[in-house]
């Protein structure tokens, strides 16, 4: 089943974009995702400790998370809770957890937002996204089994 949820783009400096997403997270908290079709995993801000849970001990591990041309970064995971976006709303599941203070520096710097997380690759293949400029859509597909949290 098809479902589709509104992007909004954000021009950081002179033709440097980004699109984002507009999420609400269980007590009425709304965060904003970067969509980053660049990155392998979604990753989320660890200093949002209201919407996730560390993984329970002996499952934790440490992942490794870096940009092009920045030295790794040391990630945990994490069980992220349930979020919805537009019509959709997305079960829990693993993420990697990064303190992004110093990103979001210069997203409030430049545009006076916040961001919560990137959303990477392993969530857009998993809905098989299909993402239009044009409109500023992100047409997404229900999983067609239930699952536990992806990894």
């Amino acid at each position: 089943m098809k479902h589709v949820v509104s992007l909004r783009l954000i021009e950081l400096e002179e033709n440097n974009y980004h699109l984002v997403l507009a999420s609400q997270f269980p007590g009425g908290r709304e965060y904003t995702w970067v969509i980053d079709t660049g990155a392998s995993r979604s990753v989320f801000d660890l200093t949002l400790t209201e919407c996730y849970t560390s993984l329970p001990e002996g499952e934790e591990m440490n992942v490794q998370s870096a940009g092009i041309g920045a030295p790794a970064l040391e990630a945990s995971l994490g069980i992220l809770s349930p979020f919805s976006a537009g019509p959709l709303t997305f079960p829990p599941m693993k993420i990697a957890l990064l303190d992004l203070t110093h990103i979001n520096d210069l997203y409030f710097h430049a545009v006076g937002e916040k961001i919560c997380g990137l959303i990477g690759s392993d969530f857009l293949m998993e809905h098989r996204a299909i993402i239009d400029f044009g409109k500023l859509e992100m047409v997404l597909m229900r999983p067609h089994k239930t699952r536990k949290p992806r990894s």
